[in-house]
């Protein structure tokens, strides 16, 4: 058993709602909560600030290895990113750096990188990591496993209304079509690729309310910990 608890891995294909729900299983049971998404766009935001060559995999580990990287507590269960001190919010919520972020995410140095750091804040357990290859590559021993999914429809219907409630323009088609060239691509690459571990338990969100996928989560957990 880990100091903290177990590690609660969720994984699945862009904008099926890892991050929303993992905070809410974590507020629920207590734990952390990591979205190693956020560590691949700070990576990505750094390299555009810097003019970095986004194919080059040395160049951004050099970079990678040379940031100081903080993930503060903040209010609730997440951790936040900070590189060299500077807390990062909005600067890698923007499309640019997520576009970015898919890129870099191809490649095995940086990934490795990622890999190793993302072990070393959910080893002691009492977390919820969130990701493409949590249950698969990062940590293949997490005691629960979850890969959740939704149709590439709902999740495009679920950025629109994102986007739009926030006062910004949206469209449908256009964010669909991302959605499907991101997923051939996490998929498709050759260095840990999206897709359900053996042991992990399949959550078909579509139709799904999201109370109701993190109440299935929170029964999953209340099972893996039971005595």
């Amino acid at each position: 058993m880990r100091p903290n608890g177990i590690i609660i891995a969720i994984d699945g294909p862009a904008g099926v709602g890892k991050s929303t729900v993992g905070k809410m299983v974590a507020d629920r049971v207590g734990y952390s909560f990591i979205s190693t998404g956020k560590m691949y766009r700070a990576l990505a935001w750094k390299a555009l600030e810097l003019g970095l060559d986004l194919e080059d995999d040395g160049a951004l580990v050099k970079l990678a290895g040379s940031l100081k990287w903080g993930f503060p507590k903040g209010k609730g269960p997440e951790a936040g990113v900070s590189l060299d001190g500077r807390a990062l919010d909005l600067e890698i919520t923007d499309e640019r750096a997520g576009k970015a972020s898919s890129g870099i995410a191809r490649l095995a140095g940086v990934r490795l990188f990622m890999r190793d750091m993302q072990r070393q804040a959910g080893v002691p357990g009492g977390v919820v990591m969130e990701g493409r290859d949590i249950g698969t590559n990062v940590f293949p021993d997490a005691e629960l496993k979850v890969y959740l999914d939704a149709s590439p429809e709902a999740r495009a219907e679920r950025r629109v209304g994102q986007l739009r409630g926030q006062g910004l323009e949206a469209d449908y088609a256009q964010i669909l079509d991302f959605i499907i060239k991101r997923d051939a691509q996490d998929s498709g690459r050759k260095n840990n690729p999206l897709r359900k571990a053996e042991d992990a338990h399949y959550l078909d969100s579509t139709a799904m309310p999201r109370e109701n996928v993190v109440a299935a989560i929170e029964r999953l957990f209340r099972e893996a910990v039971k005595p």
